[in-house]
């Protein structure tokens, strides 16, 4: 295999109309070592076949999608946020993946107190996780999903959160669409190497002007975003681990799911690595 190629994986939301089954298929047939799998498709055909399904193909699973959403009105809610948490930690223990990728949660009400219970949630979820030998991977996302999606919008933001726990235990993941725009960024992914807390890599690009809020991401090349920059600046910081190519795009949802896959394939080696 291609020693770039090597590094790819297809996070299975890319080709939303495939299912486990399906998606580890298609990463058969293009070639494609990795996968990141999501919880509600892991759910729909069963977390045993799922994990017999990717450990029969070879396939690496590089990191299971989500935790998370830990801000909740109530304390009942928050019981049950926590229980889910820890259930996708055994889950990711099932499939053979050591990361779970933690998109935090929106506001509820106070955004102080939202992330402070971002915060609080880690914190208890954490200690549960190191056990298990699973990392949490905290994704900042883009400050427009700051209402809905999630309190922590910087990578520093989820570094400096990070940092209050072990490496083994809390780190980050980087995600080009949500970190392209910051100033800083170059000097977090340094920050997130030294400390041993770079956790995973996620690419696609941002396309001008945004078609959609959630569902407007673009294949690599098609954007603003600067790949090679971000290659540089991961290598720098020690990263040689797996690059998971997520796009939310409505366009290619719809499309033929390996064409997709070999476009995706195409524009990984041409504009990522």
């Amino acid at each position: 295999m291609d020693e770039k190629l090597a590094r790819l994986s297809l996070n299975q939301r890319t080709i939303k109309s495939w299912s486990v089954p399906e998606a580890v298929e298609g990463c058969v047939r293009a070639g494609v070592p990795g996968i990141g799998l999501w919880r509600e498709e892991v759910a729909d055909v069963g977390l045993e076949t799922a994990a017999r399904l990717v450990r029969d193909a070879g396939l690496q699973v590089t990191s299971l999608c989500r935790g998370g959403f830990f801000p909740a009105a109530t304390e009942e809610a928050r019981a049950g946020r926590a229980a889910d948490n820890r259930a996708a930690v055994d889950e990711c223990v099932a499939l053979g993946t050591d990361v779970l990728i933690l998109v935090c949660g929106g506001m509820v009400g106070d955004l102080d107190r939202s992330r402070e219970q971002v915060a609080e949630g880690i914190a208890d979820l954490a200690p549960y996780a190191g056990e298990r030998g699973v990392r949490l991977a905290i994704e900042a996302l883009h400050p427009m999903y700051c209402a809905d999606r999630s309190v922590i919008v910087t990578l520093s933001q989820a570094l400096d959160l990070a940092e209050r726990f072990p490496a083994e235990q809390v780190g980050v993941v980087v995600d080009t669409f949500h970190q392209w725009w910051d100033p800083d960024v170059a000097a977090e992914i340094a920050r997130a190497g030294a400390g041993g807390r770079l956790l995973g890599y996620q690419v696609c690009d941002w396309l001008d002007p945004l078609p959609d809020v959630l569902l407007g991401r673009g294949l690599p090349g098609d954007g603003t975003v600067d790949f090679a920059a971000f290659g540089r600046w991961m290598e720098a910081a020690g990263y040689d681990g797996a690059i998971e190519v997520e796009i939310f795009n409505a366009e290619l949802w719809a499309r033929d799911g390996d064409e997709v896959l070999l476009d995706v394939r195409d524009r990984f080696l041409t504009h990522v690595v």
